[in-house]
């Protein structure tokens, strides 16, 4: 009498199990005829969604390339003739009429200053000397372009000409990520008679032309007067701390320090650990919206300080206290993909992949450089990669990229942000992470254990 309802109970634990068990490992587990008692149930494969324990230096170094060959085929260095395309050799006779030849991407942007750093990174980390090459080249042909128009021009600058931006700096976004670049770029052998005078220009109108408030915290007048960008600490900060080890200048550390901290009291949430995208002066109270690429941009930027202020500066330890906290904030919220999702916090956003890549590039640094845990943060950098890695096309594009984002203040303005395979944010940023977990798998082999990635030392 008994013998029916047995039946019945077992098969409801198979149904459990059935929808319990993921696809891949409930097949093998009814294909290879095993049970409890004959096989490791445990070592069972999961369908991971994202390559799980699989990374490998060979594997990292084949998706830098594939990004390097892309990047270095749609992005000449040539300067043309607008109406005839024909090619300008002489600099002397430059003039409006000339323009770069036209690529997927401009070679003067802050999101290519980024690109350039993340050349040099892979450079250094690979031992390749392709990505040097690139930014090196490039960077020397942007000032001999310069210098041309210099001498073509007077003094008198047309608004028309293609390195207007360069002699002309009108925004933080022109300045900071480029002239970062450029003395890293002349550190490892770029041109700095025709590269330095671009730096000091830039240094120059970061130091003494960029809007700022009252207390002399870096700020736009848009979407509204007296606002602060959470990008603008990487528009301008690892700029100044680089000049500052370039020059011996400490006035250069201290401004840096100064900013990062007024920026942090006005932005930095601590019951998260996660930075608003935007303040604004008088706003009260201030919309909470935690943006993906913004909080790396901020935390990059810790990464440029720490890297560039000599170890026992004052407020030093103030930053990498900063590190961890963010680090630490980040880490609550990595989606179970090794995503981080485009609005941090909000896991019906989508995920997003610069913003990923930059954590993965500042967590391996932080790792590598033994500001954070190996064993506690290590898994996370390298899920991120496998992750970011997915996203990498054979061609060497990188997807699902948020375009360029103003601020808002309500969650649609972030949510329905276009992505875009040509948005300039995302090449930078592989490169970098690239670059580092290369460096990571060198410095911290991973093992498995019961099927988890687990860092050595």
């Amino acid at each position: 009498m008994n013998y029916k309802p047995e039946i019945k109970k077992y098969g409801n634990c198979f149904v459990i199990l059935f929808f319990l068990l993921p696809l891949g490992a409930l097949a093998q587990y009814v294909q290879g005829g095993g049970n409890d008692a004959s096989t490791p149930l445990h070592l069972m494969k999961p369908d991971y969604v994202t390559p799980y324990g699989e990374t490998t230096g060979k594997s990292v170094k084949a998706v830098l390339d594939r990004v390097f060959l892309y990047l270095d085929s749609v992005t000449p260095m040539q300067l043309i003739s607008k109406d005839t395309r024909a090619l300008v050799t002489d600099l002397s006779k430059v003039d409006g009429a000339c323009i770069f030849k036209p690529g997927d991407f401009r070679l003067i942007s802050y999101e290519w200053g980024v690109t350039y750093t993340g050349m040099l990174e892979a450079a250094a980390a690979t031992g390749d000397n392709r990505y040097k090459r690139y930014t090196i080249d490039r960077v020397n042909f942007i000032g001999e372009v310069v210098k041309g128009y210099k001498a073509a021009m007077k003094g008198k600058i047309d608004e028309a000409i293609p390195v207007r931006s360069v002699l002309e700096p009108h925004a933080l976004d022109d300045a900071g990520a480029m002239a970062a670049a450029m003395i890293k770029a002349m550190n490892a052998g770029a041109n700095t008679a025709v590269v330095r005078p671009i730096v000091d220009n830039y240094i120059s109108y970061i130091m003494t032309k960029e809007f700022r408030l009252k207390d002399g915290t870096f700020a736009r007048n848009r979407p509204q007067p007296n606002t602060l960008w959470l990008d603008d600490l990487y528009m301008s900060l690892p700029a100044l701390v680089q000049m500052g080890k370039l020059t011996q200048d400490k006035t250069y550390f201290d401004e840096a320090l100064k900013q990062y901290r007024q920026f942090e009291e006005r932005m930095f949430n601590t019951g998260n650990n996660l930075y608003m995208h935007g303040w604004v002066q008088g706003m009260d109270p201030h919309p909470q919206f935690h943006w993906g690429r913004a909080n790396g941009w901020a935390l990059l930027t810790k990464i440029e300080l720490l890297d560039a202020l000599p170890e026992a500066y004052p407020g030093r330890q103030f930053i990498l206290e900063q590190l961890k906290k963010h680090a630490a904030g980040l880490a609550k919220y990595q989606d179970k993909t090794g995503f981080w999702h485009q609005l941090i916090d909000k896991n019906d956003s989508y995920l997003e992949t610069s913003a990923t890549a930059i954590y993965a590039y500042c967590i391996a640094r932080a790792i590598n450089k033994g500001w954070l845990d190996a064993k506690a943060f290590g898994p996370m950098a390298l899920l991120a990669w496998n992750a970011v890695a997915t996203k990498v096309t054979a061609r060497g594009q990188v997807e699902d990229v948020c375009v360029g984002t103003g601020m808002g203040f309500d969650p649609a303005f972030y949510y329905y942000r276009p992505v875009n395979n040509y948005a300039a944010h995302g090449y930078g940023p592989v490169l970098l992470a690239g670059a580092e977990i290369y460096r990571l798998l060198q410095l911290h082999p991973f093992k498995l254990n019961d099927s988890s990635v687990q860092m050595g030392q």
